[in-house]
């Protein structure tokens, strides 16, 4: 026996050599072509596909093959395509004698598993040797890939005509549908186009295209396949004309898909294909009305509360390339405006710095050269601090950013989701409340769909750990997408508590337009919703919540341009309202009874009653709120037996005073409060014989003197000159309050300088300070501004 090896040892070489060269010889990967990128929905519905680089639409390898396309092409181009072995000899044999018969290449009795061997084999000769190449490699194949997956690669690269590769492209080419909902002719129809797809394709050369597939058809009729009638109805069907445009139902989507990354893939999408075109459609009717005042562009997107998975995506209108229609606005930075106030408000609650209701300054504010203002221009002087965030008042809001701490508030941005905020948080400051921070749709709805998940999910597990940070997540579009995992903690972010007290006051919020009247009706659907709008009117928000859903809406103009009338309540929120109408269920949120107290309020300052509360109520409070600061604004205040004035044991007998509880607000606060609130009634002034024996001047202006009469130059440039004025006060550390002809200027503290550009004419300087001391005094500006 080793004799024997010896004498043959370099034909058994050869042959090891032979065999491991057979082995090595088909490339581990058969096609190497560039694909088209394609998005599907949650249930693999095609939402849109771009044209792979090379410029044919050709989708990535995947789909399994229609089984009416498999038995028509079996039949068409390889009867014994499920017995041999990659090559049929009988079919070889045949096209030899065709061949030699013609004087040329008629046939090639090329098997499929032949086929994907010379298509993967690109720009190949048809010559001799490379059809014994293509033998050999396809033995190989079927030794490696299963008849299925065989012919798999072949409808994936098999020339439809045209720019038209595989056999999903096709469809969706000619048919404009999915492969799966062939019709036999569909199917005979392209199981025959490979065969010559250079002179045969749709639009082109038609009736002998028909003809072509009217003969599988009856081949298959005669095989058995089907009975008559439905060949009857094959035959009668057209054949397709010019091909069609694929959907384009996310087009903003496939972008941000290819450029994370998911270039020439199939990326199967948490989007539901029918929500997609409602929001579609719901979109375009809402842009045709706002084109009338010149606001292009808009975006709307749904979040499922529970899994935190986009249902739909709209990045943009079809406003056209000179409006930025290319924009996806769902990911665009753009201006907050008061949308992030919810937010805000909840942190207040969870950490007991205030209740629901507890009242907030809403006065002429200046804190380090940033002057806030309400939209509407007007101060009510106190507001709750739920009212405050409904009716959306800015001035409210910085006074609580300030008691909260900007820092604070933005590392609670970023830990709930706000990913966007690329500066330190000095950047911000007080104005981050106020649309000072940008941030994207994709965020903020996916914020307010965290809250929602964390206060449903307070519910699913017992016990003291019911909380997850993990919860709150950015939303995903990736169905595949992994979840981490719900680690049970004690606390989160935000507390299952305070997330229902403001939800449910959001849901007070007013409707707009025809949903003003929204309780009379027993179905609608209870929605926790807050709007924002951006300085100059650039960016309106809308953003709603339910136990189901989150819902996302921007509208403004993508490069920036203001537009009168463009605000959340306005623009934006009508559509919100129109997509919750179009989403299945009513959801609303479970009471986290265990989180909650009830609690004796002041019905008049929102915080916990004292004994000098006269009107009471009770109220839900998070547990920090039980250690909330109690009613400061009820004062004990002695008067006379008429109550006209307030005394004290100093000027008047003890049995003549009467002991009552008053309502007093700070003198600024007091001063634009009263304006709102006929009710109200100012403390009653001290008797004059009470007043300070001394009779001491607390507070004076140094300049302008009363009824002085100034002259303001210009400056040597032209523009308009300022006068200075300055005042003085007897207590340290008082603040004063600065007001011209009724008209709030700025406050100060320590050093009492205000720079002042009065027009000509009489003007009334008024000054009010922390113990409600007013001084006024009237001059006159002999030239002005």
């Amino acid at each position: 026996m080793r004799a024997l090896i010896r004498k043959y040892r370099y034909v058994w070489l050869a042959l090891f050599l032979l065999l491991l060269g057979y082995y090595f010889s088909l490339p581990q990967t058969l096609f190497l072509d560039a694909y088209s990128t394609v998005i599907e929905d949650r249930n693999n519905k095609l939402l849109g596909a771009t044209i792979a680089p090379d410029g044919q639409w050709r989708f990535p390898e995947g789909n399994a093959v229609p089984e009416k396309f498999k038995t028509a092409l079996v039949l068409f181009e390889d009867k014994r395509f499920y017995t041999h072995p990659g090559v049929d000899i009988r079919s070889l044999a045949r096209a030899t004698r065709q061949n030699f018969a013609a004087g040329k290449i008629i046939s090639g009795g090329s098997t499929l598993s032949m086929q994907v061997i010379r298509l993967s084999r690109k720009g190949e000769a048809r010559t001799f040797l490379e059809k014994v190449i293509e033998i050999v490699l396809a033995t190989r194949l079927e030794l490696r890939y299963s008849k299925d997956e065989i012919l798999a690669l072949y409808a994936e690269h098999a020339p439809f005509g045209g720019n038209v590769v595989g056999i999903e492209a096709a469809c969706w080419r000619y048919f404009g549908r999915d492969a799966t909902e062939l019709s036999w002719a569909e199917a005979a129809l392209l199981a025959v186009l490979p065969n010559n797809p250079a002179l045969i394709h749709p639009g082109k050369n038609r009736q002998q295209l028909k003809s072509k597939r009217d003969r599988l058809l009856e081949r298959l009729m005669a095989a058995g396949t089907f009975d008559s009638l439905t060949y009857e109805l094959a035959i009668a069907e057209s054949i397709p004309e010019n091909p069609v445009a694929l959907p384009r139902l996310a087009p903003h989507l496939l972008g941000r898909v290819m450029k994370e990354g998911y270039n020439g893939k199939r990326v199967v999408t948490t989007i539901d294909k029918s929500s997609q075109e409602r929001l579609n459609e719901l979109v375009h009717y809402h842009h045709e009305k706002l084109k009338g005042n010149r606001v292009f562009n808009a975006a709307a997107l749904v979040v499922d509360v529970k899994t935190g998975r986009a249902l739909a995506y709209v990045g943009n209108t079809a406003a056209g390339s000179a409006h930025g229609d290319a924009v996806d606005i769902v990911m665009a930075r753009r201006s907050t405006g008061s949308i992030l106030k919810p937010i805000l408000y909840a942190a207040l609650l969870d950490e007991g710095k205030m209740l629901p209701a507890t009242l907030q300054p809403d006065v002429p504010t200046l804190i380090n050269g940033f002057s806030p203002q309400n939209f509407t221009k007007e101060y009510d002087g106190a507001v709750p601090a739920n009212q405050a965030l409904i009716r959306s008042l800015n001035v409210p809001a910085v006074h609580q950013l300030r008691d909260y701490r900007y820092e604070k508030f933005y590392e609670l941005l970023k830990s709930t989701g706000i990913s966007s905020l690329n500066q330190p948080a000095d950047h911000y400051g007080l104005s981050m409340i106020l649309g000072g921070a940008e941030a994207s749709l994709w965020e903020i709805t996916g914020v307010y769909a965290s809250m929602a998940r964390t206060l449903n999910n307070f519910f699913e597990v017992p016990g003291s750990n019911r909380y997850s940070k993990n919860d709150f997540h950015a939303p995903t579009y990736l169905l595949h997408d992994s979840v981490a995992q719900r680690n049970l903690e004690a606390s989160s972010w935000l507390s299952a508590s305070a997330i229902y007290l403001t939800v449910d006051a959001l849901q007070e919020v007013y409707r707009p337009g025809e949903q003003t009247g929204w309780r009379m009706f027993s179905n609608s659907k209870k929605i926790a919703w807050k709007t924002g709008t951006s300085h100059g009117l650039r960016d309106a928000w809308a953003i709603g919540v339910n136990g189901d859903y989150a819902v996302g809406v921007w509208v403004g103009n993508a490069d920036g341009e203001g537009r009168p009338g463009l605000t959340g309540t306005e623009s934006a929120s009508p559509m919100m309202f129109d997509i919750f109408g179009q989403l299945s269920g009513n959801k609303w949120f479970s009471v986290p009874q265990s989180e909650l107290h009830q609690v004796e309020i002041c019905a008049r300052s929102g915080m916990r009653a004292t004994d000098l509360c006269e009107a009471r109520i009770t109220q839900l409070v998070t547990v920090n709120g039980l250690q909330s600061t109690a009613c400061r604004y009820h004062q004990r205040v002695h008067l006379s037996l008429d109550k006209k004035f307030r005394v004290h044991t100093a000027c008047e007998s003890i049995t003549r005073l009467l002991t009552e509880s008053w309502f007093v607000l700070p003198p600024i606060q007091e001063y634009y409060y009263k304006t709102k609130n006929i009710s109200y009634k100012s403390l009653p002034p001290l008797r004059s014989d009470c007043a300070n024996p001394a009779n001491v001047i607390t507070m004076d202006v140094i300049y302008p003197r009363a009824n002085a009469r100034i002259f303001i130059p210009r400056q040597l440039d032209g523009n308009p000159g300022s006068a200075l004025f300055e005042a003085t006060h007897r207590q340290p550390g008082v603040v004063i309050y600065w007001h011209l002809d009724g008209n709030f200027l700025a406050s100060t503290r320590g050093t009492h300088r205000v720079a002042v550009a009065p027009s000509a004419g009489k003007h009334k300087l008024t000054l009010v300070d922390d113990a409600g001391n007013i001084m006024e005094q009237g001059f006159s500006v002999l030239s002005g501004n």
